[in-house]
């Protein structure tokens, strides 16, 4: 396929990467003028869009996917397919689906997880809203760009999976955190608290994946320094997102609000840049 891919930051860089390597012809856009193997670089904008079969956007929230998504629909072809990989509120991306169908485009939302590991990888997880009519057409390069590629529904259902997903996971980190701060307080070793909790009941993705204990389980970002594979200041924009939609829609998610809060106080005091399981590190602290 022609693939226009605009947005070629930590994520979309690699997405790209893998798109070019399967043997797609891959144009790429970015403002930061990036250059990304096996991707023909763009000029302008209109140059990654103007005869592409698909064009793939990848941008940091709402505002700018809205303002990017005009100028796209304005200049794509009549048959192409817009897919968006950002995570932005569901009402942006209802908002662009309508955009496109006014011009008769498919497009799909289709936020992701696995941070920039998986898109290297290629092993995301893909939350799409759209049509099946569109889902089957993107399908494809889904399995490029990752391991599982999830149909949630129509317009906007995507990015609404992406925002109760994360929400899940920023509790379950602080969680995590809180448990291995206690344990810490209590004398009992790391790595005991952890063989027990991973086997049992306390067993969940932050711990037995992506444990925020330096040295224990499987290696993740707690073992280089909390190098992000996640950022911080990514989860706080996710738990913004999750409590915008649950004041919207009239959801009570103490939770949620509670997690959000804890990050942007993590983010404050200095977290930007940390990956977001480096909530242990500031317990440590207090």
């Amino acid at each position: 396929m022609r693939i226009g891919f605009i947005g070629l930051g930590n994520m979309g860089a690699p997405m790209a990467k893998n798109l070019g390597a399967a043997g797609h012809e891959v144009t790429g856009y970015d403002t930061a003028e990036v250059a990304v193997e096996g991707v023909a670089g763009a000029g302008r904008m209109q140059d990654a869009v103007a005869g592409m079969e698909v064009i793939v956007t990848m941008l940091p929230n709402g505002g700018i996917v809205r303002t990017v998504h005009e100028a796209v629909v304005a200049a794509a072809d009549p048959e192409s397919l817009i897919i968006d990989c950002s995570t932005i509120d569901v009402e942006s991306a209802r908002a662009v689906h309508e955009l496109a169908g006014k011009k008769g485009l498919m497009s799909l939302d289709a936020p992701v997880s696995g941070g920039t590991g998986g898109a290297a990888a290629g092993t995301l997880t893909f939350m799409v809203g759209g049509s099946q009519a569109a889902f089957a057409k993107g399908r494809p390069l889904f399995e490029i760009m990752g391991a599982k590629a999830v149909h949630c529904g129509e317009a906007g259902a995507g990015q609404a999976a992406k925002i109760c997903n994360n929400m899940i996971l920023g509790i379950s980190m602080i969680g995590v955190c809180e448990a291995f701060h206690l344990a810490d307080r209590l004398g009992l070793d790391r790595q005991a608290m952890f063989d027990v909790a991973s086997t049992s009941s306390g067993s969940c993705w932050s711990l037995n994946t992506y444990c925020p204990a330096p040295g224990v389980g499987p290696e993740s970002p707690a073992d280089r320094d909390y190098k992000a594979g996640f950022a911080a200041e990514l989860m706080l924009k996710d738990l913004d997102l999750s409590q915008t939609a649950a004041e919207k829609n009239g959801a009570a998610t103490e939770m949620g609000r509670h997690a959000r809060d804890i990050y942007k106080a993590f983010v404050d005091a200095g977290g930007r840049g940390k990956d977001f399981s480096a909530i242990l590190e500031r317990l440590g602290q207090s």
